[in-house]
């Protein structure tokens, strides 16, 4: 065993004990009870090792029996002191994990199976490989659906054109064979093997890609497709948040399968809609192949159909060759973000419909008034019709230079262009200036807001919303719009904002500044 080796195995087995109580050993040994590597905590007495080593030589026998079809297995039982929990790497190399009394070997044997993935790997290593020993998590603390903050500050961040940073949990499944190990090592490491070796449970890897000027980091989950880890997959799919389902277009027993898969994603993860990546592996074997292109997009069709919540995508791959794997780890990244930035959306909009709700059952009726330059583009009024969406409409005027909608809760927006509205009733104004590629303001847009501030009553809430581009400075904008000496000639609050490419969120937050105005005011 090279040195680089024994640092990997210290490595790994430290940040295990360090990460599950219950352990309170590890040992690797070979087919005759010699170790390859071992960990123990402060507290185990020393002769431990020495008794574990007489007593896995029955043991190892007895599982290369009992699994004599399978080229792994495992065996546990108690003694006076401690609980044993065997896992055979290989024909000639076991895992062992010496367990606390008290503690449960199912719920220790998802975590053990990921450890004796990693040995299997790092066993197995060639000087040129590359080992991940991290850790994963394996608790809810992952799924960030219910991490709102952290959803919340990546969201905040893609407005950004560049320089958003995303981390999320990705799993890969599908039958054996598939060659999902190796979508992932060609995925991180560029690399592929003509070795093949079975995936013992679950292997983990970190890794990350700049998309689009932003980076996106992947918590990638390699789960063993055999039967047999089945009972393991439910702990591994906890927080999942996106997925890659695999199979061999050659082997069409494996296409035929996704559909098994989808049920078992369905029924650990509850339900939740994830995005969902078909992807179609070992296009490089174009005279084997008995499972065509257009037959992965009608069952990605299918699929779409059955559950419209989900976004399911196909694409093909090489492993081998490598065609189209960076394409798919794009592909998912995009739907992820796609779909955290609805859910989002979702959540502001239940928002600020709880403060609108608020005002009304105060005032008995709200007045909204929007006014833009472009009688075709109101972001503004669209999100607040989708917002008050459940409340029925009554549309008194809707053309070019006037829109009147009455809701039935009692709230009235308006949408006026620059030359034609009307403010005077109005709780809130919203105001949009396009600038981009303008150094200098139109003067007409100072007069329009000079006007809403002269005709508006006291008490109320003007927000200006201002499209600029980034070479624009944007204090010299301000001083542009300067209307101070009206403002102090009457009480009304006068804000001034930013709006870029992400356009929509950032008017759900001004949104929100006003209805907490209006509330307060």
């Amino acid at each position: 065993m090279t040195l680089n080796k024994k640092r990997l195995f210290n490595e790994l087995l430290t940040r295990f004990l360090l990460k599950y109580e219950d352990v309170d050993a590890l040992i690797v040994s070979d087919h005759e009870g010699f170790i390859i590597a071992g960990q123990k905590r402060a507290s185990v007495d020393m002769e431990l090792v020495s008794v574990l080593t007489a007593l896995i030589n029955p043991v190892l026998e007895r599982i290369r029996d009992e699994f004599a079809f399978k080229k792994f297995g495992s065996a546990s039982f108690d003694t006076e002191e401690n609980r044993l929990l065997f896992i055979s790497i290989d024909e000639n190399t076991t895992l062992s994990v010496v367990l606390d009394t008290m503690a449960s070997v199912d719920n220790v044997s998802p975590y053990a199976y990921f450890l004796a993935e990693k040995t299997a790997q790092i066993i197995n290593a060639s000087e040129e490989d590359i080992i991940q020993v991290d850790i994963p998590n394996f608790g809810t603390e992952i799924d960030t659906i219910s991490d709102t903050g952290r959803i919340k500050e990546q969201i905040y961040q893609m407005r950004l054109d560049s320089g958003g940073v995303y981390k999320f949990k990705f799993i890969i499944v599908g039958d054996k064979a598939v060659g999902k190990s190796s979508i992932v090592r060609r995925f991180v490491e560029n690399k592929f093997s003509l070795d093949y070796r079975s995936t013992l449970g679950l292997n983990v890897l970190s890794h990350s890609m700049n998309f689009y000027g932003n980076e996106v980091s992947f918590l990638l989950w390699d789960l063993g497709g055999q039967d047999y880890f089945k009972r393991f997959r439910k702990t591994y799919y906890t927080g999942t948040q996106a997925a890659f389902i695999v199979f061999d277009v050659c082997e069409r027993v494996t296409f035929i399968n996704i559909k098994k898969w989808y049920e078992e994603l369905k029924e650990f993860l509850g339900n939740k809609n994830i995005p969902i990546v078909i992807v179609g592996n070992k296009i490089d074997l174009s005279d084997l192949r008995s499972v065509q292109y257009k037959e992965g997009i009608a069952l990605v069709d299918e699929l779409s159909q059955q559950n419209s919540d989900s976004d399911f995508s196909y694409i093909e791959t090489s492993a081998l060759t490598g065609e189209n794997i960076g394409d798919a780890f794009s592909l998912i990244a995009y739907h992820y973000i796609t779909k955290s930035k609805e859910r989002e959306e979702q959540k502001l909009k239940e928002n600020l419909m709880i403060q609108i709700n608020s005002i009304l059952n105060k005032n008995k009726n709200l007045e909204i008034t929007f006014i833009t330059e472009n009688p075709f583009w109101s972001p503004g009024l669209q999100i607040l019709s989708e917002v008050n969406s459940l409340c029925d409409c009554d549309k008194l005027i809707d053309d070019k230079e006037r829109r009147l909608y009455q809701y039935s809760n009692g709230l009235l927006v308006k949408n006026f262009l620059f030359d034609t509205f009307d403010v005077a009733n109005s709780d809130g104004v919203f105001v949009i200036f396009d600038a981009r590629n303008k150094k200098h303001i139109d003067p007409k847009w100072k007069e329009v807001v000079i006007n809403i501030i002269r005709n508006l009553k006291e008490n109320k809430v003007i927000l200006i919303g201002i499209r600029v581009s980034d070479e624009i400075d944007w204090s010299d904008i301000m001083e542009q719009f300067n209307v101070n000496e009206y403002l102090e000639e009457k009480l009304v609050s006068l804000l001034f904002f930013k709006i870029g490419l992400e356009y929509r969120l950032e008017i759900y937050d001004e949104l929100d500044v006003m209805f907490s105005t209006i509330i307060n005011s």
